[in-house]
């Protein structure tokens, strides 16, 4: 083994080649994978840079031989249950293509592993040259988002049921989740159709692929996920409405409730109120008083339930 190959496995850096097609992904970087980068394709210094450092937008660069991305991805937080971005950074040049990121997006890692196990998918892939193997890279993980979109759809499906079959006062905190998720999940998608449709009306020649037809049905897919976000968002405001209404109407029905009992109760308090008085008050010292002053303010009170019960008040 040469020392630039020992070197090589003590870096975060695997290899993949078929024909003259390289496929070089790079999990984890730190400097020293990026100086491997450097000595090795002569990279410009910012664009490493950036694959160290959290870039908040996507982007694309082009260069005289190769072309930089900067690309995001969703990926659904178990703990948090909020979908959150995930940086990709791509090379791509006339026989090579790079990718540089953390390794917690499962279908690239996954992409890559089964290139290694499978002759059959690896002569797919890269034996039409490194722009068609970045297509399907890129293809990859945009498909990568349709299920974490479905995940998000059936919730809201699950909450607009719960909303409109019981009142519960916990789904406004399930509600505000997800709608923190659908913002979140926006915030990764719009960015990354800029940068696709970027791509689609350019022309890179050194990788040998028509930008309208690969980059263009990448871009189609991310504008149907806005398409579908779009409607989720407004799905979900429609629901804080209709729950913020059933909330005043739920509200009402207890004040409703419990001004009805008051008013029933107001008879004894009334009396209560008067015989409690230091004063000399009629049948005072009778020994029947309290049961004649109790059988009049029960009358009393059932008259005015059955007012209010009448009048659908209670």
């Amino acid at each position: 083994m040469t020392l630039a190959g020992v070197a090589q496995q003590q870096l975060n850096v695997e290899v993949l080649q078929h024909g003259p097609t390289s496929w070089i992904n790079i999990q984890h970087p730190g400097v020293a994978e990026m100086q491997y980068l450097k000595d090795r394709f002569n990279f410009h210094q910012l664009a490493l840079d950036d694959c160290l450092s959290v870039v908040q937008m996507p982007k694309l660069d082009l260069f005289e031989d190769h072309i930089f991305l900067v690309l995001h991805f969703p990926r659904f937080n178990k703990d948090t249950r909020i979908t959150q971005a995930s940086e990709v950074d791509v090379f791509a040049g006339a026989n090579y293509v790079i990718t540089v990121h953390d390794g917690n997006l499962r279908p690239l890692t996954k992409l890559f592993q089964d290139c290694q196990t499978s002759k059959d998918l690896r002569e797919t892939m890269m034996s039409q040259g490194s722009g068609y193997l970045m297509y399907r890279i890129l293809d990859t993980l945009v498909d990568y988002c349709f299920p974490i979109l479905n995940k998000v759809i059936d919730n809201v499906n699950l909450v607009e049921a719960q909303v409109f079959e019981t009142w519960n006062p916990n789904i406004v905190r399930e509600m505000a989740r997800l709608r923190h998720d659908i913002l979140s999940y926006r915030r990764i998608v719009r960015p990354q159709i800029e940068v696709l449709e970027a791509m689609e009306a350019r022309h890179f020649p050194f990788l040998k692929l028509n930008p309208d037809i690969y980059f263009g049905d990448l871009a189609d897919h991310m504008r149907h996920i806005w398409s579908e976000l779009e409607d989720l968002k407004e799905i979900i405001e429609g629901l804080y409405d209709s729950q913020d209404s059933l909330t005043n109407l739920h509200t009402s029905d207890v004040i409703r409730t419990l001004t009805g009992v008051a008013t029933v109760l107001l008879p004894f308090l009334m009396v209560s109120g008067i015989y409690g008085m230091n004063v000399a008050l009629p049948f005072a010292g009778s020994w029947w008083a309290f049961w004649f002053v109790l059988l009049i303010t029960s009358m009393m009170s059932l008259g005015l339930w059955l007012l209010l019960k009448l009048g659908r008040w209670l």
